[in-house]
């Protein structure tokens, strides 16, 4: 199993939390950026620095990921693909998206995405917090547990 980070808008909190799991449970954590991300020295850490231009992360995530695979990402559709391919896919808030709710998530980026087109103003994210550490964290160990059977 590899964990794929798709690196460009993760929380820097999020990836030392992945930094400190993948060295726990010795799994390789590639981070997928179109621009050179900060790691630190490990053999389980990798970083993969892919061209500049739309989804050429989620691109190269999807085209190299397996599906024994974790992937951390708010993308919904990467998540998307992702979970058609097989893998586990989360995102930095914890939240797991699945075959049951995968689309749901589609439908909503979408409307929501039409509304902002349409000038209605739907406001962002709440901003990253504690508790959304705290949960990401969580699902994070339940899913390595899961997947290495531990």
């Amino acid at each position: 199993m590899r964990i794929w980070v798709d690196a460009d808008a993760c929380p820097n909190v999020i990836k030392q939390i992945l930094f400190r799991a993948a060295e726990r449970v010795q799994q390789k954590c590639i981070l997928v950026a179109n621009q050179a991300i900060s790691i630190p020295p490990s053999k389980w850490i990798e970083r993969q620095v892919v061209q500049s231009g739309f989804d050429e992360a989620d691109n190269y995530i999807v085209d190299n990921l397996v599906p024994e695979d974790l992937v951390i990402t708010a993308d919904i559709p990467l998540a998307s693909d992702c979970v058609e391919k097989g893998a586990v896919a989360i995102n930095p808030r914890g939240e797991e998206y699945t075959r049951e709710n995968i689309r749901q998530r589609l439908n909503m980026r979408d409307f929501m995405e039409q509304m902002r087109s349409s000038g209605i103003q739907t406001g962002g994210p709440q901003a990253f917090n504690q508790q959304d550490r705290m949960a990401f964290a969580n699902s994070l160990d339940r899913i390595l547990a899961r997947k290495l059977g531990q």
